[in-house]
């Protein structure tokens, strides 16, 4: 009787049920998604990259188990919200309290075992989904990962079994504390509380020097290690949660205050309605907050990642081809790339030496590392020492030699230009062109080469390394020494964690929708009355939707612009990994930018059909 009760109930208030399980199976299958990478070892043990960030990746995991953990206590406690003036109504009519909290526990556990198995197959279907599209993108194989895995599949359902057991109880402790009359006028009563000015600034002082600490501990990261990811973590969050309980309510309150505002349209209505509700919004936004940090910050670091690999392989290889004495089929190739800068040197060779001509070098001057620091591994400068006529390049000068040792800023370059494998056993020296003439030698030519823009000549570079290892027969592929090869390695190593925070950011930012838009149309029902007293005594529909998109823009706003400043701030974690983890840093800003505009006007289209049904427009 009491299961055919709960299932009556629960078809009764349908739409706003659909609402609280989209939401629900979107935490579910986002949680699985995350697992899928956090407990797969074989993954994360064939790239190697994540294994050195994998104190990162399970701080992350934790940071989404807290976030999870509030997220389905707050849709329990919504369910309850749903129900009080039914559940009050069957008390009057003489239902046993006990009874109601039974009937309560039933709905809670109904719906989480709906949610959770729509929420594992949605899971899985992500996870291959996204997974396939990822690697295929990134030309990553993954070695190891699997979308159906039984160890997350596991974790999931026990931890949301657990959560859901618990906002069970929770609920039947709160029922138990609230009268027969207060259920049955819930929904007469207001969300708002008075806003204590001292304590609201004492708590926006403390939310300031706890973000401040969290900011500082990941600019030090480089020095704080691990310790300063552990303090980032939690001063964060606990910052990100206390100033938004502490300053937003006292933001909202000036804007409501202040004259100019609050008479220009209906401006009055919307930062009344703002007023009234942020009381309860604060937790939501501040786990929005968080949401926004971590999705965009999994996508600014995944594709700092794939950048770092370009910036790499130009640190570690000067000159994007660098080829000896070119074949046919090399000059055929090299013809079709448009090249920013090249050079051609002239040298020959006998049984000891490669005779290099000192005028070509001195007249086309090669490339150097500038040596500034780390940051600019990738720059380079022109070699301003001329070249000792004879000079040698070798460790050290024989005894009773009368050669100079070649410049250290040209053995640099000479090692760039000459690979070891192109003259193996001989030494390289530096000639005028009169002696040059009278070398008896086999004589040769290298060319060296920069596009500008190394990515759009990708499968040019690859033939011409292909080439090369037909021609030193003596080396493998790894050896090499080319810039595509450097690129192929550093990719290689690197494109688990790019597959990674691409994979984590869609999932993050996903949740971080549902979260905002599950809070904001689930007190929808509760403004129809205040809009159609509007419309009743005269206010335009215009006026009523301008203050819906306002409303709900600065809803958006506060969490956006919070995270977004942690995601600036944070991508110093990455730092003592990353060449420049800001490397192209407004790329993912702008994909985020663009996914949240996208949401925040189908939220507000969905809030306009609750708030504003047909009736009312017309």
């Amino acid at each position: 009787m009491l299961f055919k009760l709960s299932m009556s109930g629960m078809k009764s208030k349908l739409k706003d049920y659909i609402v609280l399980l989209a939401g629900l199976i979107m935490s579910i299958s986002i949680f699985y998604l995350f697992q899928t990478l956090a407990l797969n070892k074989a993954f994360i043990e064939g790239n190697s990259i994540i294994q050195s960030i994998g104190f990162i990746f399970h701080a992350g995991s934790f940071l989404l188990v807290v976030i999870t953990f509030f997220y389905i206590l707050y849709a329990n406690s919504f369910l309850l919200s749903l129900r009080q003036k039914e559940f009050g109504m069957y008390m009057m009519l003489g239902a046993k309290k006990y009874k109601i909290k039974l009937l309560m526990f039933i709905e809670t556990i109904v719906l989480g075992i709906i949610s959770l198995s729509m929420g594992i197959v949605l899971g899985i279907v992500l996870a291959q989904g996204i997974g396939q599209l990822l690697m295929n993108q990134l030309d990553f194989t993954g070695r190891g990962y699997h979308a159906f895995y039984i160890p997350s599949m596991t974790v999931t359902i026990t931890f949301f079994l657990m959560m859901f057991i618990l906002s069970a109880m929770m609920n039947s402790i709160k029922l138990s504390r609230v009268t027969v009359l207060q259920l049955v006028h819930s929904e007469m009563q207001i969300e708002h509380a008075p806003i204590k000015t001292k304590k609201n600034i004492a708590g926006s002082l403390l939310a300031c020097l706890l973000l401040s600490i969290g900011y500082i501990s990941m600019i030090k990261m480089d020095v704080l290690k691990e310790t300063g990811v552990i303090i980032a973590l939690v001063a964060t969050t606990l910052g990100t949660f206390l100033l938004f309980i502490s300053l937003l309510p006292f933001i909202i309150k000036k804007l409501k205050n202040h004259k100019k505002l609050r008479e220009k349209g209906i401006n009055a209505f919307t930062f009344a309605q703002l007023s009234f509700r942020i009381n309860s919004l604060t937790k939501v936004l501040a786990t929005v907050a968080m949401l926004v940090a971590l999705g965009a910050g999994a996508i600014a670091a995944g594709m700092a990642f794939k950048n770092n690999v370009l910036l790499m392989a130009n640190g570690s290889e000067i000159y994007d081809v660098v080829t000896h004495n070119p074949t046919t089929q090399e000059k055929q190739i090299l013809h079709e790339i448009t090249f920013k800068q090249k050079y051609q040197y002239r040298y020959k060779t006998d049984d000891k030496y490669v005779y290099y001509l000192k005028e070509d070098l001195e007249k086309n001057r090669p490339l150097v590392h500038s040596q500034e620091g780390r940051k600019d591994f990738n720059k380079f400068k022109e070699i301003s020492k001329d070249l000792p006529e004879g000079s040698v390049l070798e460790d050290g000068i024989e005894n009773g030699s009368d050669s100079a040792q070649i410049p250290s800023e040209w053995q640099e370059a000479l090692d760039s230009i000459e690979p070891y494998y192109a003259h193996e056993n001989h030494k390289i020296k530096i000639v005028d062109y009169n002696m040059y003439r009278k070398i008896h030698g086999k004589e040769g030519s290298v060319f060296i080469g920069n596009t500008g823009d190394f990515e759009s000549y990708k499968e040019e570079l690859k033939q011409l390394d292909n080439i090369q290892l037909h021609k030193y027969k003596n080396i493998d592929p790894e050896q090499l020494r080319s810039k595509y090869s450097s690129y192929e390695m550093f990719y290689g190593v690197s494109s688990g964690t790019v597959f990674m925070g691409f994979f984590l950011g869609i999932a993050f930012l996903t949740m971080m929708a549902s979260c905002l838009m599950f809070k904001i149309l689930s007190g929808a029902s509760k403004d129809i009355m205040r809009y159609q007293m509007l419309r009743k005594i005269g206010v335009r529909q215009e006026l009523l939707t301008k203050s819906i998109y306002k409303e709900i823009f600065l809803i958006f706003l506060f969490p956006a612009l919070i995270g977004i400043a942690h995601v600036l701030i944070g991508m110093n974690i990455f730092s003592f990994i990353l060449i420049n983890p800001y490397y192209r840093v407004w790329l993912p800003i702008v994909i985020f930018s663009i996914i949240y505009v996208v949401y925040y006007l189908i939220t507000v289209q969905l809030f306009k059909g609750i708030v504003l049904p047909k009736s009312i427009k017309e």
